[in-house]
């Protein structure tokens, strides 16, 4: 082990991603501050965005451009994560030397059911990962990860209900996906405000838009990933605050996408 994480730390390459000028967070603040609604955002600091290429990883490689992006801001705002990650490098690995890293974490024991699943092997595939994979290399570098599921657990699972008559039911039954659907999306949304907001401890004086500590969130769903970079709660009349997730998208340029 200790003679493929040495070999491995030698031959490891640095992953190339556009350098934006003053940096892509500045970036973003910027467009934020200049919007004129009534309006609250919350962003992290200090992340590069890694897109996915048409002739690397185009529509397997989300996951992977994600722990980079992840790995970018823990490089620079965490010494402790500097000093363990890829060996002490101080660089983000290009995706061939990641997916070393994630069949090593394997061999130490993390995720065992995530290995088994892939079959204990990555390295030059186009085999798609997410957040498990994510938080296996993360605690293979003694560094804590915590995934959190935002799916309707088994005993919400919508039921058909029983009448005799198959429109009603099915009309029903998508009244009740919809709903289930519904609070899902704003647990996640209270989740992230509150993650970014640190509980509503954040002062935001005569600012609309703040910098936070936080760490990004990588953010999976059906098919694709992103990571979240901040999130932004815009006022209405009625009272209601509806955000909007800040994120990064390894498919696009686009530094911002509203959900």
């Amino acid at each position: 082990m200790d003679e493929k994480i040495s070999c491995l730390i030698g031959l490891q390459t640095r992953s190339n991603f556009y350098k934006v000028e003053a940096g892509l967070i500045a970036l973003l603040r910027n467009c934020l501050e200049s919007e004129t609604e009534n309006s609250k955002s919350i962003l992290s600091c200090c992340i590069d965005h890694f897109q996915s290429l048409n002739s690397e990883d185009a529509g397997w490689g989300c996951g992977w451009r994600n722990i980079q992006m992840l790995s970018s801001h823990l490089l620079a705002q965490r010494p402790e994560a500097r000093e363990v990650l890829f060996g002490g490098s101080g660089f983000v690995p290009d995706i061939l030397s990641l997916q070393r890293w994630l069949e090593i974490a394997w061999e130490k024991g993390f995720d065992a059911p995530g290995a088994a699943q892939l079959d204990h092997a990555v390295y030059g595939s186009k085999k798609w990962i997410g957040t498990t994979e994510c938080s296996a290399l993360l605690r293979s570098f003694a560094l804590r990860a915590r995934i959190v599921d935002f799916g309707p657990k088994e005993s919400q699972s919508v039921v058909g209900i029983s009448v005799d008559n198959t429109v009603d039911k099915t009309r029903n039954d998508k009244m009740a996906n919809s709903k289930v659907k519904s609070e899902a999306y704003q647990v996640l949304m209270d989740f992230v405000w509150n993650y970014f907001s640190d509980e509503n401890s954040i002062q935001f004086g005569q600012q609309h838009v703040v910098i936070c500590e936080k760490t990004p969130l990588y953010f999976q769903h059906d098919g694709h990933s992103r990571t979240i970079v901040g999130v932004q709660a815009k006022h209405q009349q009625n009272g209601i605050l509806p955000y909007n997730l800040l994120v990064l998208d390894p498919a696009h340029v686009n530094y911002s996408f509203h959900i």
